[in-house]
């Protein structure tokens, strides 16, 4: 896929792998047919890229699953069992990359959205944006790591409350809980999540893989190790191209281009 490369679902353009994952189809369900292009893109992009950028195409990030594909199912486990099994091969794409994941959150995340949003390094909502997990509404339990993310976000207790209660966060609360991490005008979501996504795409690449990796090893290392992990990196950091071309643009009291270390 090449620097400017789109297809209907993904959009690969100055570093910023932009991920379409529900549509106004199907009232903005999650659309898997963006879903599995993006592990695709994914997969064969894990190092050519520096950002990736999550949106819906519709009035919302994501409404979360077809229900009503669900209905219609002749087997209804064995269909949200394939499902649910090309989510997570996508959730484990996002978690893998060393780009940095930013979400374009308009309108509702819910259910496998929110999951998204919480999968994501960097979430941007709007005024108008709403979060609800929303699978005890429909008598399911959750999907897409929400276990696993969302009681590492907002503590233990607060998530097993938001879980069982199937709450909706409105875009303030999500903010001050840490899901979202900033608040926009409505209309400006889209336009701020992209510009933040183009400047991560621009920046040191190789900082910001290790910034990933050192918070993914910081949830099972003691401190001890964790001290030991950034020792090595910033050291073998120091000496790497981008480093030094950091070191030396503070030096030098000029901004530094690390178009050609990335």
């Amino acid at each position: 896929m090449t620097s400017t490369e789109q297809t209907e679902y993904v959009t690969d353009v100055d570093g910023v792998l932009r991920i379409t994952i529900a549509t106004a189809a199907n009232g903005t369900s999650m659309d898997f047919d963006g879903i599995n292009a993006g592990t695709a893109a994914l997969r064969a992009r894990r190092d050519g890229i520096g950002a990736i950028l999550l949106t819906g195409s519709g009035a919302n990030f994501c409404a979360g699953g077809n229900v009503r594909g669900f209905a219609a199912a002749p087997d209804r486990s064995a269909h949200i069992h394939g499902l649910a099994t090309d989510l997570h091969e996508f959730v484990r794409e996002l978690l893998a990359s060393p780009a940095p994941v930013v979400a374009a959150v308009t309108g509702w995340a819910a259910g496998a959205g929110m999951s998204l949003v919480l999968a994501s390094d960097i979430a941007i909502g709007g005024e108008s944006t709403r979060l609800r997990p929303a699978y005890p509404g429909i008598g399911l339990s959750p999907d897409g790591g929400m276990s696993w993310t969302l009681p590492r976000v907002v503590g233990a207790a607060r998530a097993r409350e938001i879980l069982l209660t199937d709450a909706i966060l409105d875009a303030e609360e999500a903010r001050r809980l840490g899901i979202l991490s900033r608040v926009v005008a409505d209309e400006q979501v889209r336009a701020e999540a992209l510009a933040l996504a183009t400047s991560l795409a621009a920046g040191p690449r190789s900082t910001h893989a290790s910034i990933k990796t050192l918070l993914t090893r910081s949830t099972t290392a003691t401190l001890s190790e964790q001290l030991d992990s950034e020792r090595e990196f910033i050291s073998a950091a120091a000496s790497s191209p981008t480093g030094r071309e950091g070191v030396d643009a503070f030096v030098e009291k000029r901004a530094p281009d690390y178009t050609a270390t990335n």
